[in-house]
This record gives C-alpha cells, sequence and structure tokens, in this order.
C-alpha cells in the first residue's frame, strides 16, 4: 500500500480532528499533580538551573538509598524540557507544565496520522485508534519521558518513511535517542525498512545509524567534561538493585506478553490477522517494527509496565487500521472508555497524595517532617519542606513521619520514642478500574502485585499515614527483636523484624534501655550467616566499650560480657561489627542477625 487516496483539504480536515480528538482528551487532565518517576526527572530540571550542560550530575533519595542521577535509566533530554519550563515559570507548575506537554501529544497524534496516510486504507481511524489507547491517555497525561520519547519516535519514523526532509529526520532520531535508551530500536527497525524499500539510498543506510550515534556522542561529552561514562554509572545501579537480575528479566516478560495483547482491543488484531494474509511489504515492515521492539523490551526492561511498549502501538494499529471502519470505530470506542475511565481513577489516586500534603502544612510549618515514601507524595511533601527518610534514618522525638505503603516504604527508628497518629488516607476511588494498588492485581505500572493489564476492582490503592514521634522511657532492661515493643527501644542501625524472630543489624546498631539497679551482664544473641563478612563485635555502654569479642565463625553466637551498669535511669547499647557485605538485590550494608540484646 502506498498510500491512500485524498488531495491536501481531506489531509487537512482530518488533522484538524486528530488534534481535536488529542484536544477534548488532554483539557481535563491539565492541572494533573505530579505522579510516579516525575519527581526524578523534576529534580534534574532543577540542577539544570545550576549546572545546564548536566542536569543529571546531582544526587536524590530512591528506594531509602542517595544515589547518582548519573545513572538514571533515561538520558537527559526531558530534564533539560523541564528545566525550560522551570527556568520560564520559576516553580513547578501543573498547568503550564501540561500545557507545554501537549504540543508533544499533537506532535505523536499528528505523525501518527501521517503514517496512517501511508500504510493504512483508513488513516483518520488509524490515528484515533492511537491516541485512544491507555498508555497515551494515562501516560500521555504524566511529564515523564515516556510522550517525549513517543514523539520524537513517531515523528522521526513518519519523516523517514515519506522522505520529507533528510535533516529533521535525523534531529527527530536524535532527540528520541536523547530521550531513553530503547530508541536504539529505530536503528533496526529502520534498516528494515531501508531494505524493503530504499535499499540503493546511501542517505537512508546512514540515517538509520543517527540515535546509537546521538548516544555515543552524550556519553563522549559526559566523559570529557566530567570523567564519567553515565552507562557505567547506571550499570553499577544494576547491580546493587539486582534490576537484571533473571527472576526480574522473567516476570518483566510474563508482564510485557500481557500488554502485548492489549495495546488495542484484543478483538482488533485477532480481526486483522484473519483478514490478513501477510503477503505485502508494507504490513511485512509493521510487523518486524512491532516484533523488534518488543525483542528489545524483553532484553531492556525490569518491571514489566506497559508504558514500554507504547512506542510499538503504532505499527499496531497500522496494522489493524486495515479492518473496516464499523471494526475501528467500535474499537476507539471501547478504548477510549476505558483508557478515560483508568486516567480519571489515576488523577484521584495523584490528586490524594496532593491533597494529603496540603493537609499537613501547618504540621510542616513548626517541625521537621519526614517523607517514607516516593513519587508525588514526597513531591508535595518536600515543597513544603520535608526531607526524604533515608534507610535506617533515625528519627527523633517531635518529628513527624509520612508513610506510603505502596510506595516503598524505607526501615527507620524512632530514638526510643513511639508514634503516635496525626492523620491517616485510604485512597479507594469508586470507580472500579485500577492501575496500581495495594489490593489489584494490575500488572500496568509493575508486576508487583500480578500480572493483569489492568484490574477490574475496587480495592485499596495505597494507606497514608501521618506520625508523630513522642518521647517515651524505655521499660525494657533485656530486648528481644520480637518484643511488641521493640521499635520503641531502637535507636538507630538496626532494621525491621524478619519472620517474626530476628532483625538484621548493619555496622553499628544502637538500643536504648533502661538501666538495671545493679550491675548485670549484657548478653548478645546473634547469628552469622556463611557470607557475614564480620569477625568482631564490640560492645558500648552509654559510649564507653566494654568487650571486643572475637566471632569464630557461621553460626549462632552468644556472647557475655562483666556485670555493669549505666549513670541515669536509662542507658545505650551500642553494638558494632568490624565488617558488613551486601547482599545480591539487598542494598543494605549487613553485619549480623539480632535476636536478643540487653542486660541479662
Amino acid at each position: 500500500m502506498s498510500g491512500v487516496p485524498g488531495g491536501s483539504l481531506s489531509w487537512r480536515r482530518d488533522a484538524l480532528i486528530v488534534a481535536a480528538f488529542v484536544l477534548l482528551i488532554r483539557l481535563p487532565f491539565l492541572a494533573h499533580p505530579v505522579q510516579g518517576d516525575e519527581l526524578y526527572y523534576l529534580a534534574g530540571a532543577q540542577h539544570a538551573q545550576i549546572d545546564p550542560l548536566h542536569p543529571t550530575h546531582t544526587r536524590y533519595v530512591f528506594l531509602g538509598d542517595w544515589v547518582d542521577m548519573r545513572g538514571h535509566p533515561h538520558p537527559p533530554l526531558n530534564s533539560w524540557l523541564l528545566g525550560a519550563l522551570l527556568a520560564w515559570r520559576g516553580d513547578v507548575e501543573e498547568i503550564p507544565f501540561h500545557a507545554a506537554y501537549l504540543a508533544l501529544s499533537l506532535m505523536a497524534a499528528l505523525a501518527m496520522y501521517a503514517l496512517a496516510r501511508r500504510f493504512a486504507p483508513h488513516p483518520l481511524w488509524a490515528a484515533l485508534l492511537f491516541c485512544s489507547i491507555i498508555p497515551f491517555v494515562v501516560n500521555g497525561a504524566s511529564l515523564e519521558s515516556d510522550l517525549p520519547l513517543v514523539a520524537f519516535w513517531t515523528a522521526a519514523v513518519a519523516l523517514y518513511v515519506w522522505e520529507a526532509h533528510w535533516a529533521l529526520t535525523a534531529l527527530a532520531l536524535a532527540l528520541a535517542a536523547l530521550t531513553a535508551f530503547q530508541a536504539v530500536l529505530l536503528t533496526p527497525i529502520l534498516a528494515v525498512y531501508a531494505w524493503l524499500f530504499r535499499r540503493r539510498s546511501p542517505a537512508a543506510w546512514l540515517l538509520v545509524l543517527t540515535p546509537p550515534a546521538a548516544l555515543a556522542a552524550w556519553q563522549l561529552f559526559e566523559l570529557l567534561s566530567r570523567g564519567t561514562l553515565p552507562l557505567a554509572v547506571l550499570q553499577g545501579h544494576f547491580q546493587k538493585y539486582g534490576f537484571q537480575g533473571l527472576t526480574n528479566k522473567l516476570r518483566n516478560a510474563a508482564a510485557l506478553t500481557v500488554h502485548a495483547c492489549w495495546i488495542v482491543p484484543p478483538f482488533l488484531p485477532l480481526a486483522a490477522a484473519w483478514k490478513w494474509r501477510g503477503r505485502d511489504r508494507e504490513a511485512l515492515f509493521l510487523g518486524a517494527w512491532a516484533a523488534l521492539f518488543f525483542a528489545g523490551a524483553l532484553v531492556m526492561f525490569f518491571s514489566g509496565s506497559a508504558r514500554y511498549l507504547w512506542p510499538m502501538a503504532a505499527p499496531v494499529c497500522l496494522l489493524v487500521g486495515r479492518l473496516p471502519v464499523p471494526w475501528l470505530a467500535a474499537g476507539v470506542a471501547l478504548q477510549l472508555a476505558l483508557s478515560l475511565g483508568l486516567a480519571w481513577v489515576n488523577l484521584e489516586h495523584w490528586s490524594a497524595y496532593r491533597n494529603f500534603a496540603e493537609s499537613l502544612r501547618e504540621h510542616a510549618e513548626t517541625r521537621r517532617v519526614w517523607i517514607n515514601g516516593e513519587w508525588g507524595l514526597r513531591f508535595y511533601l518536600e515543597a513544603l519542606g520535608g526531607l526524604p527518610l533515608v534507610h535506617g534514618q533515625a528519627v527523633r522525638p517531635g518529628e513527624i513521619v509520612v508513610t506510603s505503603e505502596l510506595g516503598y516504604p524505607a526501615s527507620f527508628t524512632t530514638g526510643g520514642g513511639s508514634l503516635t497518629p496525626l492523620a491517616r488516607l485510604e485512597i479507594r476511588p469508586a470507580l472500579p478500574l485500577r492501575l496500581i494498588g495495594l489490593e489489584s492485581r494490575s500488572a500496568y505500572s509493575t508486576y508487583r502485585n500480578g500480572y493483569w493489564p489492568f484490574d477490574v476492582a475496587g480495592g485499596v490503592i495505597d494507606r497514608v499515614r501521618a506520625e508523630l514521634v513522642i518521647e517515651r522511657e524505655p521499660v525494657r532492661e533485656w530486648l528481644p527483636m520480637n518484643a511488641p515493643d521493640a521499635a520503641g527501644h531502637l535507636v538507630s542501625g538496626i532494621d525491621r523484624l524478619e519472620e517474626d524472630r530476628y532483625r538484621w543489624m548493619m555496622r553499628r546498631g544502637v538500643l536504648l534501655l533502661r538501666n538495671p539497679t545493679v550491675p548485670k551482664p549484657v548478653r548478645v544473641q546473634l547469628y552469622l550467616p556463611a557470607e557475614a563478612a564480620a569477625r568482631e563485635l564490640t560492645i558500648a555502654v552509654d559510649g564507653r566499650v566494654i568487650e571486643r569479642r572475637a566471632l569464630a565463625g557461621p553460626g549462632a553466637h552468644t556472647l557475655e560480657t562483666a556485670p555493669v551498669r549505666g549513670d541515669g535511669t536509662t542507658v545505650t547499647l551500642a553494638l558494632e561489627v568490624d565488617r558488613t557485605f551486601t547482599s545480591p538485590g539487598d542494598r543494605r550494608e549487613l553485619g549480623i542477625v539480632l535476636a536478643e540484646a540487653g542486660f541479662r
């Protein structure tokens, strides 16, 4: 199919319809709150105000750890775009930022229509179907890198196949590459097109090399200007967090396979497969585009999110665009209804975080607020002066901890205090559709709780709580790690309870205990795993070292000192090992497994 009939008048009419369709989808969500990973891109945008050429040369807290943004899994273009908007507005403002990104939605939609003029007999309906899919409606309202990638990706392919302008094509390819690493998949995809349609054109073959060339140029610039390759930092993050482990890759493959079947309503590909006999070169190219991108996604990604397959939606929509108009109209209507419903639930989810943060404004003005979670909740609390909580953080009496059960909360200690509830929120939108949630089986954002492309359910998305740490005198001289009030005796360096029996201690753990009335021995019951590196334990009471004891080797150990007591009514017991180790996929620096400790 070399094109479709129709002059410039029909082109303009259809383009206006597509643009109006996009505006009707986007305008209700212009005030959408900060969501998902936007937090990290905005961190790069903020740093771009200081160092415009290196927006990722900053650090932020991720999953309870300070990380180097040079290892961010996306190149810097999206942070540059957001940085320009931040320089314009002076602050992050939802409506102006989303209005600016609306131009990218229009670019993606109109580029898709241009492709449909080349590959589909009903180009308008193929373009409308593309604008109705869930990632376009849901993730298109985001400030993450997905929309810029799809906009530049689709524009690049449209310019390439229409031979519109080689310089513009190269620019679009380079911008796609500087938005996301997966843009390198454009090279084999466009190479297939060049082989099928332009194998005698040297310019066509050179153009397909633009994405890897752009990425290589950026890596070289970083190396020459700052001495570090971003890919090397990214590889270090992958090793630390175990993202590319075999289990993650298999679960990623399972989730992406499910999402691939739901890019458009499943009855459309089935009907198209029944109708299509696969004899023409256009269909061969579109099939190769979809297959090559899907294969690359299985290799590159690790969390199985549906938005990863958004660049694959264009060839799928173009292939099913060969169906009769009534089939396509039914697909658009059903898909748009589902997508808008999911987008509305998504809006309620992130709006709830914004509103909860605003409800704590008065507390944030007078107390330190620690944020135990990620995403939009953290962004809005940081805007009020809150601080991200890192793994093992010691929170003091008088401070507030805001915890999201969904947002990967880190472990922390209360310095001998106890947590008193200030406010609670259960996020449960009335519409029974879910993209993510504590009680959802959807793998739309991650395969964490299931493998459905989305969930039809009314469960809780998240539970958020704000708690005040109040001072409390310790009541125990001897502390089993599974004691119901153990958390009120842990000051720092001792992690969450596991298997209802023990807690991991980092290099140094501190407990707050009641001082015995008469001197008593300090006893420590611990377990040293075979992979542990520790071989010596130091015991200190109120800062005074009373014992250094060698650990003979792996296994259970019970250490006991001479009788001792502190000076006041309470006493701090500090335990410190000489060496720590890390386990694959575990970010913590582990020392020993602690079962019980104290005066016995």
